[in-house]
């Protein structure tokens, strides 16, 4: 093997491993972001008072539930810092091989996803230094979902689904799969809005009107609130179903059509979900799994758009 095939080879080798990698930090995020609405929803979010990094003045507490629950959540985010860490620098170290600089490159993403951690962990400590106040909260959950997004960019640009496959349809595809993401993101965005902002969850009672309304009377915050994210959640359902339709007649690669399918498929579980937990007047249980569901949606979307966009970039044989 000459030098220019073995360096190529090697440069391959390098983007495999740290696809692996973000691919292995993308799921311990998504762990982190689940635990993490336990917290809120069993109310532990203060279990560790108002001191950070400490938690009730010390490193290691006297434990309550509350408490407990907190201080685990705690280890899981600095765990997570280590598991960044492992991805920056081998990114850092591999920098010079091929494949890692440039417009598809995977140094970038890399990057930017160091950058999000470090806004992350300081929105973090703001949440708790001023007592979990709701845009802080918010602000600290998107920042979550775009950081796991860049996480599964870097993945899908190593090539951890296989090799991109480019169609006749693929620019189009990937302009409706970053439609369609940038959809759920609002989606996702409001419902955290809406679990944070006091008596949101339960202002629309009744499924699928609200109050028995299409067009509830929003004489309180709380019920606009509510209704808003449940209205674009319904038009998230519509997009994702037209855009996966859509995909499919495109003719676009395997991976793509997949991605779609499994995000129509968690929508229409997560419409389930939604139902029973408002009729159920919404029990814990069902609370983290609207949480464990919609993040799960989110992390398909990210994936669709970042194989349909590769999919788009790799140039067609004529």
């Amino acid at each position: 093997m000459g030098a220019a095939p073995a360096r190529r080879a090697a440069g391959d080798g390098s983007r495999k491993r740290l696809g692996q990698l973000a691919a292995f930090a993308a799921a311990y995020t998504y762990l982190l972001v689940v635990f993490g609405g336990i917290v809120r929803i069993t109310g532990s979010g203060l279990g560790c008072g108002d001191d950070w990094p400490r938690c009730n003045g010390e490193w290691i507490p006297a434990f309550t539930v509350e408490t407990l629950i907190e201080y685990t959540h705690r280890l899981l985010a600095a765990g997570i810092g280590v598991v960044l860490l492992a991805v920056i620098g081998y990114a850092f170290l591999r920098r010079h091989d091929p494949g890692m600089r440039g417009r598809d490159g995977l140094l970038r993403p890399s990057a930017l996803a160091a950058v999000l951690v470090a806004v992350q962990a300081l929105l973090g400590a703001v949440t708790v230094r001023l007592e979990l106040p709701t845009a802080v909260t918010v602000a600290h959950f998107v920042t979550a979902m775009v950081f796991a997004a860049t996480l599964i960019t870097i993945a899908v640009r190593a090539g951890v689904r296989g090799p991109a496959t480019p169609s006749a349809g693929s620019r189009r595809a990937a302009r409706i799969a970053v439609l369609a993401a940038g959809s759920g993101l609002l989606v996702v965005g409001l419902g955290a809005v809406t679990a944070n902002t006091a008596g949101a969850s339960a202002a629309c009672m009744g499924f699928p009107l609200c109050n028995g309304q299409w067009l509830p009377q929003a004489d309180a915050p709380a019920v606009g609130i509510h209704w808003l994210h449940r209205f674009a959640a319904f038009a998230l359902f519509a997009i994702a179903l037209a855009a996966w339709l859509e995909t499919a007649r495109t003719g676009a690669g395997s991976a793509v059509r997949h991605a779609a399918l499994v995000t129509v498929t968690l929508v229409m579980a997560q419409i389930g979900v939604a139902a029973a937990l408002v009729l159920l007047r919404l029990p814990q249980l069902l609370q983290a799994a609207h949480l464990a569901v919609g993040t799960g949606i989110w992390y398909s979307l990210a994936a669709w758009a970042a194989l349909a966009r590769r999919e788009a970039r790799v140039p067609r044989a004529t």
